[in-house]
């Protein structure tokens, strides 16, 4: 990710990344800290002893180049090892330090996750490291952490503790702390199924040079039904976000305006913080002028083009079903009626094969098969709306999810012929 421009004064990044994490469930009303360094060289940082949950910006702190504290509190305790890293890594602008549940569990295993799960997880999370121990707001804690660092770590799990990740900006630290946090989660889920499948170089490199030609264009004035989709795609995405169907730098959502046109999410911005005018029209082999489409944008045409019936399409990574996607694990969707019912015969796509610009991934997708499992890159879900497709998302990552959670109670028994035609019979299917 490269960092933008920012407007947004440190105390209300701070803040507004805070509630993030905190309502993410990804921290704890008195664990995590979060820090930038300006222009200056001053360091604006969370507090010590004040409510994750509730953090205001009047809250943050600021330690000036010299030293000397500006603020209502004291700076976080944790404050000498963010110093270390600033002075180690100059290219460093941002630290988030948490103790997200799953990065957790791997410190106190000390073991670092390997993030060649999916190429974004890999891409964002840059270069993984391990800190050992130390005591927390110990200057020898923040020797240990900084000399990891300084051998050009970017995410970093700490020993018995928790995680630091360093980026260019509050933004790009955030999402590299994130992409690391649902790559744990996922392997901790992944490890309930089976045998995890990892990709090698040339299966990241094939996913990293992908690319969408289209023209630029300057559209017409929007019409309505345009304008009504730009708000449903924007507030579905933000819900699936909080949701955690999504994260802000993985997954794309589509929905068709018309025969030859779609919107579809831009590449390289925030999930959670898009606009209706962030979204990007693709009409034909045109993109809406000055942005980018994503860069599945291509297979979301190929879908549209072969499917008629479709009018909205998500490629998301929700942890459960993605656990899935990562393993050679069966996803039968035969375990309760509503399951069926909105997602019928989910086939599994080799992978790569959304990658290609032959169009080949709409031949995994139709009526009788809605959604697809794609091979270490999560899933594929169409249907008739923009409110289809998310229901439907929901139900497969709910599916997932009990099914995971069964295997640790039982068998997973499936529902037999019998009650399959039944279902058939009595929703038309």
């Amino acid at each position: 990710m490269n960092s933008t421009r920012s407007l947004i004064h440190p105390r209300d990044e701070i803040m507004q990344t805070m509630d993030r994490i905190y309502r993410y469930r990804m921290t704890t009303t008195s664990g995590g800290n979060l820090s930038i360094r300006d222009e200056n060289g001053d360091v604006w940082i969370s507090p010590a002893r004040v409510d994750k949950g509730n953090l205001t910006r009047a809250d943050v702190v600021r330690v000036l180049s010299d030293g000397s504290i500006d603020g209502l509190h004291r700076p976080s305790s944790e404050f000498p090892f963010h110093r270390a890293i600033y002075e180690a890594r100059p290219d460093i602008r941002a630290i988030v330090h948490a103790h997200p549940v799953a990065l957790v569990a791997f410190s106190i295993c000390r073991e670092t996750p390997n993030t060649k799960l999916f190429h974004q997880a890999h891409s964002v999370c840059g270069n993984l490291g391990f800190a050992p121990y130390a005591c927390p707001g110990s200057e020898q804690l923040g020797a240990n952490i900084a000399a990891t660092f300084a051998q050009g770590a970017d995410s970093v799990i700490l020993e018995n503790h928790g995680v630091v990740v360093g980026g260019d900006s509050l933004a790009h630290a955030f999402q590299r702390f994130e992409a690391f946090e649902f790559a744990g989660k996922t392997l901790v889920k992944a490890g309930q199924l089976g045998d995890v499948r990892y990709l090698t170089d040339s299966q990241l490199n094939q996913a990293a040079q992908r690319s969408v030609d289209f023209e630029s264009f300057d559209p017409p004035v929007a019409t309505a039904t345009e304008r009504e989709l730009r708000r449903q795609l924007c507030l579905f995405i933000r819900r699936g976000c909080r949701q955690r169907l999504l994260i802000s730098t993985e997954g794309s959502f589509s929905a068709r305006v018309d025969r030859e046109s779609f919107l579809i999410t831009p590449t390289r911005c925030d999930r959670e913080l898009l606009d209706v005018e962030d979204l990007v029209l693709v009409d034909g082999e045109k993109r809406e002028a000055g942005k980018l489409a994503s860069r599945a944008a291509n297979a979301h045409q190929a879908i549209y083009q072969r499917h008629p019936n479709v009018h909205a399409i998500v490629f998301a990574h929700p942890v459960n079903a993605t656990a899935f996607s990562v393993t050679d694990s069966n996803f039968d969707v035969r375990t309760i009626p509503e399951s069926y019912v909105f997602l019928r015969d989910v086939k599994r796509v080799p992978y790569g094969v959304q990658y290609r610009s032959d169009g080949k991934i709409a031949d995994y997708l139709s009526v009788e098969s809605p959604a697809a499992m794609l091979e270490n890159d999560g899933v594929i879900v169409t249907g008739s709306n923009v409110l289809d497709v998310f229901d439907r998302l929901e139900v497969l990552e709910s599916t997932a999810e009990a099914v995971i959670n069964a295997k640790a109670i039982g068998n997973v028994v499936a529902m037999d012929d019998n009650v399959i035609e039944e279902l058939r019979s009595a929703f038309n299917l």
